[in-house]
Parts: C-alpha cells; structure tokens; sequence
C-alpha cells in the first residue's frame, strides 16, 4: 500500500491532468451526436505524439524500437476499424459534422491503455535498467503502438464515413 500511495505522489500533475481529460472524452463518446473530425483526432494524436516522443526518448536510434511499435499500430488499426463495423456515422453536409451513434468501447480503451502505460512507465521510474530488456521493450512497445493503432483506426473509419454521401438523405450505417 505504501508503494502505491508513493507512485501516486510521485506521479506528475500533468499525468492526472491527462486522466481526467481522457475520463471527459471517453464519457462524451457515450452518447450519439455531431460532432467534427478535429474533435475526434484529438485522442489518435495525442497518443500518436506521446508514442513518437517517447520512442525518441528512449530509443532514438533503434529501429527496432521504431518497428515494434509501428508493428502494434497496424494490428490495432485493425481493431479499432473492426470496433467501429457497426457504428452509425454520416456526415452532415450542411455543418461538415459526423453525427456519430455512441461508443461504448472508447472509455474502457482509454482507461486500460493509461492504465498501461502507467504501469510501464513506473516500472522504468523504478529500474531504469529495463529498457534495455528486450522483453519488456517488446511488450511495451507493441501494447503502446496497438492502443495508438485502435485510435488511429477508428479515427480511419470515420474520416471515410465522411467522405460517403448518404443516397436520397437516407441514414446509413458506415462500413
């Protein structure tokens, strides 16, 4: 109990800065409505520039580094495309908005992927040494890279449900 009360003192503000602002996006997602394409981008690049700058960070001149993690980016783009299969998504003309039916999946995704990379990075904080462990340099960066990639591909998904024209103004599903 002692350790975690000290990871969670130690832990930057910014860090629960980020926590409560995912909290506040992945709550939005529940629920059906317009909304832009920036808005959506946000989470895809944020995780996208927090990816890039922590590979520079540790291993900048690893292109293995580079590799695992765009490596997990395509198999979670895949997912991510895949979680959005069923998704109502249609573009209004009018507004240039993509109304959007609610994500339900886009709140544990974001929990489990802080969750992650929480623990990771604490468990660098306390032994530095681990990454040069190519186990744990592999795990963290092909996890890192796939929830980066279910982001991205979602973020897929809807920019091509905004570039397919409804026929007659009738609502269709995208996919």
């Amino acid at each position: 109990m002692i350790m975690l009360q000290h990871f969670i003192s130690s832990t930057p503000v910014w860090v629960w800065g980020l926590l409560a602002f995912l909290i506040t996006r992945g709550i939005a997602a529940m629920k059906s409505g317009e909304t832009s394409l920036t808005k959506l981008a946000i989470v895809p690049a944020l995780f996208t520039v927090w990816g890039i700058w922590w590979i520079n960070h540790r291993f900048a001149s690893s292109w293995g580094a580079w590799g695992e993690w765009l490596i997990g980016i395509g198999v979670g783009m895949s997912l991510g495309w895949f979680l959005l299969r069923r998704a109502t998504l249609i573009l209004n003309p009018s507004t240039g908005k993509l109304w959007r039916s609610a994500d339900y999946s886009l709140l544990p995704l974001l929990l489990v992927t802080f969750a992650v990379k929480y623990g990771f990075e604490s468990a660098l904080a306390v032994s530095p040494a681990l990454s040069a462990d190519g186990s744990f340099r592999a795990a963290y960066l092909l996890l890192s890279g796939a929830f980066t990639g279910i982001f991205i591909g979602k973020y897929w998904r809807y920019l091509r449900a905004s570039r397919i024209e409804p026929t007659r103004g009738s609502l269709e599903a995208a996919g």
